[in-house]
């Protein structure tokens, strides 16, 4: 009963995971508006607006590991029940849209393209069926992997001390693991056989555990969040300055791959920003925001909206997103992301609508 009520309630997690869904279906669509070679002016606006929603798979993560701490830390939920519900929510819906771009959409997987059954499976595998799908292959990591988490937060309870040396070894691990891939992968000797570490869940670990220990100090650290957030939002902007120099370090024209989850700069900025979004999920909920019952019921379908987000863009983009931004770059870019939006919303509500009566009629 108690976590059926507390499944009900937002949280902050909620916020994180709608703001991520959000602002994630603008990456692709940039990178298709890179496509038509605009002009280096453009090409700054586009990486300008590309890292300011460079906080998206972080945020997920964060908030993934914060709401499921909430609903599934006390009372202690088995396992097995557990993966149970994970296969519904999110291991199907996966499976089916991944089918359906290597089926229907092959042209937008990452790298070549399959050519055989064994390579079929791979990019099952791997994430590259998609642009977006390689969050995929990491996110149901930390999904698996979720008793090490209740254990943690188990064993970290209310003691500070264990918090805090929690703290530090996450931020030397995270430390040695950005040294790694900037000087091995990150146009180092290793950048295209290893290419894969970006997928690897450890890479995003500091998020996991940052949002495990959220949830156990919650008491402390969301008020602390809403205190400060003015000094989070004047760190995000330093970090946001910090992260748009990396980029257009490079010569042109601009390569949004230059613009990684994994360099000091976007840890830092990606963190603020997910403190800047906590901290106004916290005064909202705290206050009884209608809005809050919004950002929950929207925050429920925004994994499947963002599975849906690819396939709505190519539609959109192929349809009339295309022809309008190679006259008005921008609008092209702005329709394209709003229906975009849209669509996968609606795709996921309607789905959701179309399957649970039928679910129970085969379940008879």
């Amino acid at each position: 009963m108690r976590q059926s009520i507390a499944s009900e309630q937002a949280d902050v997690g909620d916020y994180l995971k709608l703001a991520a869904c959000t602002a994630v279906m603008l990456q692709p669509i940039l990178a298709l508006a890179l496509t038509l070679h605009p002009s280096n002016f453009a090409q700054v606006g586009i990486g300008f607006a590309y890292n300011l929603v460079k906080f998206t798979a972080p945020a997920f993560i964060f908030g993934i590991l914060y709401t499921t701490m909430r609903q599934t830390l006390w009372p202690v939920v088995p396992y097995s029940d557990y993966l149970r519900n994970q296969w519904h929510a999110l291991f199907v819906p996966t499976l089916w849209w991944t089918s359906i771009y290597l089926l229907v959409m092959p042209w937008v997987q990452q790298g070549s393209r399959y050519r055989s059954l064994g390579g079929f499976i791979w990019r099952f595998i791997n994430g590259n069926a998609a642009p977006h799908l390689w969050y995929n292959t990491m996110m149901l990591q930390f999904i698996v992997l979720m008793p090490l988490f209740w254990h943690l937060a188990r064993w970290c309870g209310a003691s500070a001390k264990r918090a805090w040396r929690i703290v530090g070894s996450t931020v030397l691990f995270t430390v040695i693991w950005l040294v790694l891939y900037d000087t091995q992968v990150f146009h180092g000797p290793h950048m295209h056989s290893w290419y894969l570490l970006d997928r690897v869940c450890l890479s995003f670990l500091i998020y996991g555990i940052f949002g495990t220990l959220t949830w156990s100090f919650r008491n402390w650290v969301l008020p602390w969040l809403q205190r400060w957030w003015l000094g989070l939002a004047a760190g995000a902007l330093a970090a946001y300055y910090w992260i748009n120099r990396d980029l257009f370090a490079f010569v042109f024209p601009v390569k949004l791959t230059d613009a990684p989850y994994y360099r000091p700069g976007m840890v830092i900025y990606d963190l603020l920003m997910i403190g800047l979004v906590v901290a106004l999920g916290a005064a909202q909920i705290r206050h009884k925001r209608p809005v809050t019952v919004w950002v929950h019921r929207f925050a429920n379908f925004a994994y499947k909206a963002f599975l849906a987000n690819v396939f709505w863009e190519q539609v959109v983009w192929l349809t009339v997103g295309k022809m309008l931004a190679q006259s008005h770059l921008f609008w092209g870019i702005l329709l394209t992301y709003v229906a975009t939006w849209g669509l996968s919303f609606a795709s996921a509500f309607g789905l959701h609508a179309v399957w649970q009566p039928l679910r129970k009629q085969l379940k008879k």
